[in-house]
């Protein structure tokens, strides 16, 4: 069952002297976000002011897209992709089960249904090589995840996706710089989003980014944001449904700081992810995370993976042994077909997806975060050979 997976990411209860000495994430604020901050606070503009669309147009020029939309959360950007593309009751959505639960949430909230396909045991994303069996006339669109910010087997899905005439919505929310072949994260697919919470490349605090090259589908989402509001109309005329998904001038005068330093902040993850390479090369029980083959990957988090002669029992106790050591750790995801709530309206059982739950029950999520130092980098691994040998 999913309860089985749970490991809670910190509790006091496993923690020496209930000391946290080294973080699971951490955000990399300056004085130069802070004074951004600051600068809005002291002007008129806290919400719906010029810092929106200036992190916007941002945006939108570093990943390459024409439109951006601002929006208060990922999650939110990717229910707002699946209104303004027409995705409703009835309809069908091809996603993975190898994700954060937003992913399928937001195709639940359009009153669709979740269409899995197990993933790539190399890469960990959606397995192209199972999608076409999945397609039948009720599928409208392709949902895949740059899982941990890897592009790899997008090309493939998109080729699927034209083959079909299926719309793709990239879930990029991971994936903030990141490159196939040369081609940017967040371009792949009609619609993508990008998240902006506190342990991702950047943050505006909760935040996300819709981006897309059709304008109709960037006013529409520009309307769902803001109650249903047009561009023609005044503030009590609404065209359509739509919701309070907007994001203030607050935390966007931060992302627009953030975003002008995606390359220092990607070189330091980049090093961070080097320093563990290197520290656990050499380590047999591990399956340790490197890109894939035309990746050049913006790190999100370094998951390492201990190899099939360890049981999910096993994964459990190293992590409690690890935040006993004051070492933040977590598993990184479990199944969502095995989500209880998933399981309820489904009737999906463990076996479904086998290598979406081998690699879950395995998984290590390292502390990992832009300033983190090389030597928590070997501490961590130092304290987790350790007890990896006594698990031996």
């Amino acid at each position: 069952m999913y309860t089985s997976q749970c490991v809670k990411c910190v509790d006091l209860c496993f923690l020496k002297n209930g000391i946290m000495k080294i973080h699971l994430s951490r955000p990399d604020i300056t004085e130069k976000e802070i004074e951004a901050v600051c600068s809005v606070l002291r002007s008129p503009n806290l919400s719906l002011g010029p810092k929106v669309p200036e992190f916007e147009q941002a945006a939108a020029d570093y990943v390459g897209r024409k439109r951006a939309v601002a929006v208060n959360s990922g999650t939110s950007g990717l229910y707002l992709c699946m209104l303004a593309s027409g995705i409703a009751e009835g309809d069908e959505v091809i996603t993975t089960p190898f994700t954060f639960i937003a992913t399928v949430n937001c195709i639940l909230m359009a009153g669709a249904t979740p269409i899995f396909v197990d993933i790539d045991p190399d890469n960990l994303n959606i397995d192209p090589a199972g999608i076409e069996k999945k397609i039948t006339k009720k599928t409208k669109a392709i949902l895949p995840v740059e899982v941990f910010g890897s592009p790899a087997n997008f090309d493939k899905v998109c080729q699927i996706a034209q083959k079909h005439n299926l719309p793709v919505i990239e879930d990029s929310c991971e994936a903030l710089g990141s490159r196939l072949n040369g081609k940017k994260a967040g371009t792949f697919g009609k619609m993508s989003v990008f998240g902006c919470y506190p342990n991702k490349q950047i943050t505006t605090g909760e935040g996300g980014l819709i981006l897309t090259d059709d304008d109709s589908l960037a006013d529409t989402c520009i309307s769902l944001r803001n109650q249903g509001r047009s561009k023609q109309g005044g503030w009590l005329a609404h065209e359509r449904l739509g919701f309070n998904f907007r994001l203030s001038d607050i935390n966007c005068a931060m992302g627009i700081v953030q975003l002008s330093r995606i390359e220092e902040i990607k070189a330091k993850r980049s090093q961070a992810a080097k320093w563990y390479q290197e520290i656990l090369a050499d380590e047999k029980r591990l399956v340790v995370p490197a890109e894939p083959a035309g990746c050049d990957i913006s790190w999100f988090v370094f998951v390492a993976r201990l190899t099939e002669k360890y049981t999910l029992q096993q994964r459990n106790s190293i992590l409690e042994a690890m935040l006993a050591e004051g070492i933040q750790v977590s598993n990184y995801f479990p199944p969502v077909h095995l989500q209880p709530f998933i399981v309820d309206k489904w009737g999906y059982k463990k076996g479904d997806f086998p290598i979406t739950e081998a690699v879950s029950e395995r998984t290590i999520a390292l502390p990992f975060y832009n300033n983190l130092k090389k030597d928590d980098v070997a501490e961590v691994c130092k304290q987790l050979k350790k007890i990896l040998n006594k698990q031996s």
